[in-house]
């Protein structure tokens, strides 16, 4: 990882306050520590509950952090508020699980795009239109698509108006929160493969939540596995997958659905023997 990584995680900790009488407050995170490179695909993997999501929102401003630091190319990004939150928007977006819930129904989808373009600036509007034709372009939709509503595209082509959203202004980093699991395999592959060209193409970041390991070892170039707020594994994703050190990372890729019935089939059996057996 060469130069200042475009993310820096250090010590974080969110703590929500104790609900009722001398509650004490619950812990989410706890002390977690990690970096993201310039370009870099870096995933945050675990069960619900985990606390992989919470880490995308508090670098996002969306959750308040308890401890530690979030530094954005070097800069402390931790309790940043208001219009200094908002100043992030051209180094800092995010992709969403739901496409649909991200977009505003109401707009149509040029005008969505034309928000982050027209942000800040005065530009013509004949500018602008060109640079919305080249992102429809650039995500694989007709230049028409900019006239038209959410409601008349399909789930995988909402995840692309979303993405196409979120690279409108070069962005370094980009937190995508479970982007493809709304998607059926064929579109989740082509949305992954959108996302892989961008990157090569704008030289963005990405800090990839998910609980899907096989998009994991495909997708992310590193893999920080999240049990209980805390990383219990991290490493090159083809090693975390293939060669698990930890038990609850063993128990991930175990539990992980394979496109073999057969193999499927038999790893269940094996887990009821396993739980029977109680080991």
């Amino acid at each position: 990882m060469m130069g200042t990584p475009v993310l820096q995680i250090d010590g974080l900790a969110v703590r929500y306050p104790g609900r009722g009488f001398r509650k004490p407050p619950t812990t989410v995170i706890e002390e977690v520590s990690f970096e993201v490179g310039r370009a870099e695909t870096v995933a945050l993997v675990g069960e619900s509950g985990s606390g992989k999501t919470t880490i995308g929102r508090a670098v996002l401003g969306l959750t308040p952090v308890s401890g530690g630091r979030v530094l954005l190319d070097g800069r402390d990004i931790t309790r940043l508020t208001g219009r200094a939150r908002r100043l992030l928007a051209p180094d800092l977006q995010a992709i969403f699980q739901n496409p649909y819930g991200s977009l505003n129904p109401a707009l149509p989808v040029g005008r969505t795009l034309a928000e982050p373009l027209l942000a800040g600036s005065s530009r013509p509007p004949g500018e602008v239109r060109q640079d919305i034709a080249e992102l429809l372009r650039r995500v694989g939709l007709p230049e028409d698509a900019a006239d038209r509503y959410p409601a008349q595209f399909s789930g995988g082509q909402r995840q692309r108006i979303a993405i196409a959203r979120a690279v409108a202004r070069k962005p370094k980093l980009i937190i995508c929160d479970e982007p493809t699991s709304a998607l059926d395999v064929t579109t989740q592959a082509a949305a992954l493969s959108l996302l892989s060209e961008l990157q090569s193409t704008l030289g963005c970041a990405y800090l990839f939540i998910t609980h899907d390991l096989a998009v994991v070892k495909e997708f992310a170039d590193r893999t920080l596995v999240l049990q209980n707020g805390r990383i219990v594994e991290e490493g090159d994703s083809v090693d975390v997958c293939d060669r698990p050190r930890h038990e609850y990372t063993r128990r991930l890729v175990a539990a992980a659905p394979v496109p073999d019935p057969d193999l499927q089939r038999q790893r269940r059996e094996q887990r009821s023997l396993q739980l029977s057996s109680g080991s």
